[in-house]
């Protein structure tokens, strides 16, 4: 891969519930892998806001849909999973590769095939570019589904990865 660890493929400064999906489908995109905590739910629910869940029945009928998360919980990340009828990854362990090898082999597809949607550079980010997925950053969510207008953590880690050498060609 030609760029940053910590740079992500497209950053369309969206949170997921807005994220076109043709641009994806146009680069041969067949699956995402969605993060789970604050990328498809705000803080600890397990109710997919309606935005969120609105958006995820469209992207279904076109891409496969995983959700993928360090979220221990199978109970948890399964009920969320449960609600938009797609299997999951709990406990992920990003920015690991195994378990993203373990869903390429399961859905028989090649790294540039997936794309990788998550609200974190430091493991959705650095996952999926260590393997060669297309990479996606989005804007974490509030409660309503609506972005968080000033995210300290995602702040941060932008701050580090430029420090670091991210952004420049």
């Amino acid at each position: 891969m030609s760029h940053h660890w910590l740079q992500p493929d497209w950053d369309p400064g969206v949170t997921v519930a807005q994220l076109p999906l043709q641009p994806l489908m146009h680069r041969g995109i067949h699956a995402l892998l969605l993060d789970v905590d604050r990328t498809l739910l705000p803080g600890h629910d397990v109710t997919l806001p309606a935005p969120v869940l609105t958006w995820a029945t469209e992207a279904r009928r076109h891409l496969n849909l995983h959700l993928f998360s360090n979220n221990p919980s199978r109970q948890r990340i399964g009920a969320v999973a449960d609600q938009l009828q797609v299997e999951f990854t709990s406990g992920a362990a990003k920015p690991r590769r195994a378990a993203l090898r373990r869903v390429l082999h399961q859905l028989q597809l090649k790294p540039e095939e997936m794309a990788i949607v998550g609200d974190r550079l430091f493991t959705d980010v650095l996952a999926g570019n260590r393997l060669g997925l297309f990479t996606v950053l989005v804007r974490p969510l509030r409660a309503d589904g609506t972005p968080c207008r000033h995210d300290r953590v995602q702040r941060l880690e932008r701050q580090v990865a430029r420090w670091m050498g991210a952004g420049r060609r």
